[in-house]
């Protein structure tokens, strides 16, 4: 989901799959709750480093497109032995499934970087960011006007919460971003819509796909469409071998790519998914929020970059739309 970027580290769009009653909102146990927040909130983390780890590479002379691909790519190779092995010899919920992974692959894990990073080219990064983080307010009208799953007044002000906290975290009340190019609307909105669907591919559990299996398989897919398109020059690689410079100090030039492939892919992914799994798509989003809250204070531990007041209120506001979403959540699969 993530795109790598100095600034906070964000995430081709395609119609949001329609899934079965596995993804729809019901009330997990209270030890599932807990833990699919958890792994939530790791995936969240764990995504948001992206930015830090980057800007060292990003200011040595590599590409963003390069840093997704090796992102990608080292993520493929370390999740999917994992994949395979999840499957237990059983490979039929693969074969039913090529199509959804390559949609996961091609979508949600690659055209994401793409749309993200074109958008970027033609506006600033905050507003990009704000776009593509309204994915939560597509999940829950997604599932409103596809599975006539109306939100409630709770999920609703906690939308709204979510909303005003991510302008302020993202200090876009500043008035220091430049102009917007529709262009970059545009892109901004393909890649608002590939992190959606990468939130209601991951609560679909009607596939019989292990988690580990559908993070193997849209890594790798993900993997050749990057290669692909900087095959084709489309998306620009290039790299160096100098030493990138975090908080003054030197650090060798694999390290942060280790970082980018194994934490926030690799781990990001596979965590995003289990996630999902015990959430449900709607609150699963809204927790992902977090990425953008832990990017700033990633960026304080180890850039030094200090937060602005006003980002704080953000993160706060942000938590206080998660848990309004949450009480949502019980309500709509309360019986009547």
């Amino acid at each position: 989901m993530s795109a790598v970027t100095p600034d906070a580290g964000a995430s081709t769009g395609a119609p949001l799959p329609a899934t079965g009653r596995s993804a729809a909102v019901r009330t997990p146990p209270t030890r599932r709750l807990t833990t699919g927040l958890v792994l939530a909130g790791v995936s969240a983390a764990a995504f948001s480093l992206s930015g830090v780890f980057a800007s060292g590479l990003l200011d040595t002379g590599w590409s963003p497109g390069a840093m997704v691909l090796v992102r990608v790519a080292l993520a493929a190779v370390v999740v999917l032995p994992l994949g395979i092995m999840s499957l237990r010899g059983d490979w039929s919920p693969v074969r039913r499934n090529l199509g959804l992974i390559g949609i996961y692959g091609a979508v949600s894990v690659a055209g994401c970087q793409f749309a993200y990073f074109s958008a970027v080219q033609y506006m600033p990064v905050g507003p990009a960011l704000l776009i593509e983080y309204t994915a939560p307010a597509a999940v829950v009208l997604w599932f409103w006007l596809r599975h006539g799953q109306r939100p409630t007044r709770a999920t609703i002000a906690g939308t709204l919460l979510a909303a005003v906290g991510l302008v302020l975290v993202l200090d876009l009340v500043s008035g220091t971003q430049g102009a917007v190019d529709p262009l970059g609307i545009a892109w901004a909105l393909v890649a608002m819509l590939a992190v959606s669907t990468y939130f209601v591919i991951n609560a679909n559990a009607d596939t019989g796909l292990p988690p580990l299996a559908l993070a193997a398989g849209g890594l790798t897919t993900a993997s050749l469409a990057l290669g692909l398109l900087g095959a084709t020059g489309i998306m620009p690689l290039t790299y160096s071998t100098d030493s990138p410079v975090y908080a003054g100090t030197e650090v060798a030039w694999w390290l942060p790519l280790v970082g980018l492939g194994v934490v926030t892919a690799a781990l990001a992914y596979v965590a995003g998914i289990a996630a999902g799994r015990r959430l449900g798509p709607r609150l699963s989003s809204f927790v992902g929020l977090f990425e953008v809250v832990a990017a700033i204070g990633f960026a304080w531990l180890l850039l030094g970059e200090l937060p602005r007041p006003v980002q704080l209120v953000g993160g706060v506001l942000i938590l206080a739309g998660v848990i309004a979403v949450q009480a949502g959540e019980k309500r709509s699969a309360a019986p009547s």
